[in-house]
């Protein structure tokens, strides 16, 4: 089990983000989703390279049935055991990974056949440098969303 962390790492791990959530006014859901998420936030932005999944909003709802409903001295063991079990890792999907293979090349191709075109000239005047990664950007922003608009839609009809 090389690389994982050690129970008691990530108990001390966990005990500190719950006290971190305790110190938080959780009154409701609203509230306990939104510190859900807030840590999440953190978890994304202060781990350079890893990123973690959010729960879905039926997770963290049930979660929260459950840690209210607990006495407060079991409020701890439920959210440390919501993590453990809800945390998980960002995963690349195929469309982002073959979009990010695929982006380059292509827009070289284009690049070079928008040159010979009278209206696309001024393209002649954009670096190599600039123009295949900003394609490349783009066409990865345009996957990441195109899945968030399709699986938003499934989910809704769910």
């Amino acid at each position: 089990m090389i690389g994982l962390p050690s129970t008691q790492m990530l108990n001390l791990a966990l005990g500190t983000l719950y006290s971190r959530f305790v110190d938080r006014d959780v009154n409701n859901f609203e509230d306990f989703h939104i510190a859900i998420l807030d840590i999440f936030n953190t978890f994304n932005e202060s781990l350079p390279g890893k990123h973690y999944d959010a729960p879905t909003r039926k997770e963290i709802e049930e979660c929260f049935a459950e840690w209210d409903g607990a006495k407060e001295s079991e409020r701890k063991k439920v959210f440390i055991e919501f993590m453990k079990k809800k945390v998980k890792l960002s995963k690349l999907d195929d469309a982002t990974m073959i979009a990010g293979l695929v982006t380059p090349p292509a827009a070289m191709a284009a690049k070079r056949a928008g040159e010979s075109v009278p209206q696309l000239r001024i393209i002649k005047s954009i670096p190599d440098v600039v123009f295949v990664p900003s394609a490349t950007v783009l066409a990865l922003v345009s996957v990441k969303l195109s899945r968030r608009i399709f699986l938003g839609n499934v989910a809704s009809t769910s």
